[in-house]
């Protein structure tokens, strides 16, 4: 394990367990007791074999399902306990999200799909959030399609334009489920260079789910999950 210490960690996960059907004669356990920390700064490949529990941990972090034991800090504050509103507010201040298919509105242009968090969070868009949502599309080479809808963009540009969108709130972290999965091998090379790009431009931290070696290749820290367990946790080693 690599322990994030004091206000360095932006999340620490302790004895978590996650199970479904409890109660019933199908219950299951899909996470055992598991322990992860991720500081400030970390850019993170999550892998491992299809039902090892990695969407399930990537959802627990994200707030989108809640553990059913363990302790969950995220900046320093235990979530467990917490309302669905708490809940809510939490991630929209503190997370962004990339998921495999970009879930972009097909009537909205690029940057109204990027203004979208700051439109649901605060109800309008101020002139200082516009005006971020079009220096990141800008970043990640959209400047000339920021008034395309998502149908006139490639899967590579829709992608790119979800990954402003994660970022239009500053989060400290960004949460990616196969950012890259639907995507052609050269595309999946431009979208995961402008994730790590963002990652060193802003300091974003990023815990990033593939099933890819190469791109698994290309993170700093490798955590590998088997049969929900973390089997594997180790800094990735670059060559040069």
């Amino acid at each position: 394990m690599n322990p994030g210490q004091g206000s360095n960690a932006l999340i620490e996960l302790d004895a978590v367990r996650k199970s479904y059907n409890i109660g019933q004669p199908n219950e299951a356990e899909v996470l055992h007791s598991l322990g992860l920390r991720v500081t400030r700064g970390e850019f993170v490949a999550l892998m491992g074999p299809s039902g090892s529990g990695k969407s399930t941990l990537l959802n627990i972090i994200g707030l989108l399902e809640r553990m059913t034991a363990g302790s969950y800090k995220l900046l320093g504050e235990e979530v467990h306990g917490l309302d669905d509103a708490t809940l809510t507010l939490r991630r929209r201040t503190t997370l962004g999200f990339v998921f495999q298919f970009h879930h972009l509105l097909p009537a909205f242009t690029a940057l109204e799909n990027v203004t979208l968090p700051a439109l649901m969070s605060e109800g309008h868009v101020s002139a200082t959030q516009l005006a971020r949502a079009r220096d990141l599309l800008a970043a990640v080479g959209l400047s000339k399609a920021m008034g395309k809808r998502p149908g006139e963009l490639s899967g590579g540009m829709q992608q790119r334009v979800a990954i402003a969108r994660a970022l239009v709130m500053d989060p400290p972290l960004v949460l990616a489920d196969e950012p890259t999965g639907n995507l052609d091998t050269a595309s999946a090379d431009d979208v995961f260079a402008q994730l790590r790009r963002m990652h060193a431009e802003r300091g974003t931290s990023f815990v990033v789910v593939t099933h890819d070696p190469r791109l698994a290749a290309r993170c700093d820290r490798l955590v590998e999950l088997i049969d929900g367990r973390i089997a594997r946790d180790e800094p990735v080693a670059h060559p040069g």
